[in-house]
């Protein structure tokens, strides 16, 4: 199951618990599918680029979530629910790309794990060290 985000811009004046809800419902629906739900973040309040114009005015803040999910790829179809909803101003789903897990992340070169851990700052110090030990000795 490849990775997914999804992205939900609700109205700014939606209570916590009805946001609570709304995600608590998309999150059931992600275990129905044999799917799971690996993390959850709330963005807060951001400002919109142009306003989003809905039945009861023009949007020009929004409150930002993300859900990250592993779900099946027909998952994508199975949300169309989430246009009816008129607590949400947008949603999209978006897959993850070159997304490695399990087996293919064990099989990498030990070489890239590595330089994951480290930094420019890392190397430069080391050298810094052999610098200042060749000093000393003279």
């Amino acid at each position: 199951m490849p990775p997914y985000d999804c992205m939900l811009l609700l109205k700014p004046h939606v209570r916590k618990e009805s946001v609570i809800e709304l995600v608590s419902r998309v999150g059931k629906h992600v275990y129905r599918r044999n799917g799971v739900l690996t993390d959850l973040k709330s963005l807060g309040t951001v400002q919109l680029g142009y306003g989003i114009k809905k039945l009861d005015g023009r949007y020009y803040q929004g409150q930002l979530m993300q859900m990250t999910m592993m779900t099946p790829p027909s998952f994508n179809s199975e949300l169309h629910y989430l246009n009816k909803e008129d607590r949400l101003l947008r949603w999209i789903l978006v897959k993850h790309r070159d997304f490695k897990f399990g087996r293919d992340l064990l099989n990498e070169d030990d070489s890239d794990m590595r330089l994951i851990g480290s930094s420019l700052y890392d190397v430069d110090s080391d050298k810094d060290e052999e610098d200042s030990d060749e000093q000393e000795e003279e």
